[in-house]
C-alpha cells in the first residue's frame, strides 16, 4: 500500500477524506504508550468509576471539575468524539468551570484512559453506562455536549434519559445522515486488520483534514495515536477500535431527531466533510454525503425548537479550531441567550 498506508484508507473507510491540508515535516515518536494512555497526563485529578458489563470487569475513567466560581451553576457533561478522549477539551472545561458550571468529562468505556473491554459496544449501552457515572456522582441534571461520535452518544442519552438532559448541544455531530442505508456493510474484522497497518504518516494525514488550517498544538493527537500502535498492547487496542466503528455504520439516531425533547443547540463548522465509510460506496455516491452546510439545516429542522449556529471557515473540531468563538457560543446558549 502505498505512503499513506493501511490505516489512512482505514480512516477513510470510517470516517471519509476531507479538505486538503498542507503536510508537515514531523519526526515520528519512538516511545511506546499504554492502550489506557498510562502516563499522558490529563488537564484535571482523573477518578476511575468501576463497573462489570457483558460479565468483564472495567474501569471508566473521568474528570469532575468543580466550578471555580463563588456562584455555582448548573452541570455540563463533555462527550468525546471516537478518535479523541476527554483531555481533548481542556480549553472548554476551564471556559465552563470559570464561569460557574460542574464539568464531568467520562472516557467512554473503550476509549481514553478507560478499559477495553472485547464486549457488544452500542449506545445504548454507553449510554446507561454514562447514566450509572452521573448516579454515582450525585448529578441528577446536566447539559449534555457531544462532539463527532459524541453527537450521537448524546442524541442516544438524550432520548434514553430526558429526564436527566436539561440541554442537548451537538458540536459537528457525526451521524447526521444514516450509514446504514448509504454504506455497504464491512466485516469487524476487515477493519481490524487495516488498523494493524498504521503507520505516522497516515494518522497525521487524516488529522489534518479535521481542521482548515493545521497548527503545531495539534501534533499532540498525532503523536497519541502513533505511539499507541508500538504498544506490545496495540492489537487489544485496534479491535475494540474496530467494534466501536461497527456500532456508528449499525446504529443510526438521526431518525428520531424529531423525538428530541430537550432544548438542543446545533454548532456545524461549514467547512467539515466527514463522510464515514465514503470509499465503499459509489463516486456519485460518495458526492452527496458529508455535506454539513445542509446536514445542519436538516438536522435543526428535525429537532423540535432547536437552534443551529454555522461557523465559517471552520472544519470538525470548533472547540478545537476556533475555542473562544465555540466557547461564548455554549455559554450564551446555557445563559438563554
Amino acid at each position: 500500500m502505498p505512503v499513506r498506508t493501511a490505516l489512512l484508507a482505514l480512516t477513510v473507510l470510517i470516517f471519509g477524506s476531507g479538505f486538503a491540508a498542507a503536510e508537515a515535516e514531523t519526526t515520528p515518536p519512538t516511545e511506546a504508550l499504554g492502550i489506557a494512555l498510562e502516563g499522558y497526563p490529563y488537564p484535571y485529578p482523573v477518578a476511575f468509576f468501576e463497573r462489570t458489563v457483558q460479565g468483564e470487569d472495567v474501569r471508566m475513567a473521568y474528570m469532575d471539575v468543580a466550578p471555580s466560581s463563588d456562584s455555582p451553576r448548573s452541570t455540563v457533561m463533555l462527550l468525546h468524539g471516537k478518535n479523541f478522549f476527554g483531555a481533548y477539551w481542556k480549553s472548554t472545561i476551564a471556559a465552563l468551570s470559570d464561569a460557574g458550571y460542574r464539568v464531568v468529562v467520562p472516557d467512554q468505556v473503550g476509549f481514553g484512559k478507560s478499559s477495553k473491554p472485547d464486549i457488544q459496544y452500542s449506545f445504548h449501552l454507553l449510554a446507561s453506562e454514562t447514566k450509572a457515572l452521573l448516579d454515582s456522582l450525585g448529578v441528577e441534571r446536566t447539559t449534555v455536549v457531544g462532539h463527532s461520535m459524541g453527537g450521537m452518544l448524546a442524541t442516544r442519552f438524550a432520548l434514553m434519559y430526558p429526564e436527566t438532559t436539561e440541554r442537548l448541544v451537538l458540536e459537528n455531530p457525526i451521524g447526521l445522515e444514516d450509514y446504514l442505508r448509504i454504506v455497504p456493510y464491512a466485516p469487524v474484522e476487515a477493519v481490524y486488520k487495516g488498523l494493524l497497518g498504521a503507520t505516522y504518516e497516515g494518522i497525521k494525514s487524516y488529522h489534518q483534514r479535521y481542521y482548515v488550517e493545521w497548527k503545531p498544538a495539534f501534533e499532540d493527537y498525532v503523536q497519541v495515536h502513533y505511539r499507541w500502535t508500538l504498544s506490545g498492547a496495540y492489537p487489544r487496542l485496534a479491535w475494540n477500535s474496530a467494534l466501536t466503528a461497527d456500532m456508528i455504520f449499525t446504529q443510526p439516531v438521526v431518525h428520531e431527531f424529531p423525538d428530541v425533547a430537550v432544548p438542543t443547540l446545533l454548532v456545524i463548522g461549514q467547512e467539515d466533510r466527514t463522510r464515514p465509510g465514503a470509499n465503499r460506496v459509489p463516486p456519485e455516491v460518495r458526492e452527496t454525503m458529508g455535506d454539513y452546510p445542509v446536514l445542519g439545516k436538516k438536522a435543526a429542522e428535525a429537532i423540535p425548537g432547536s437552534r443551529l449556529v454555522e461557523l465559517e471557515n471552520v472544519g470538525h473540531i470548533p472547540h478545537l479550531e476556533v475555542p473562544e468563538r465555540l466557547h461564548e457560543i455554549l455559554l450564551g446558549f446555557l445563559e438563554g441567550k
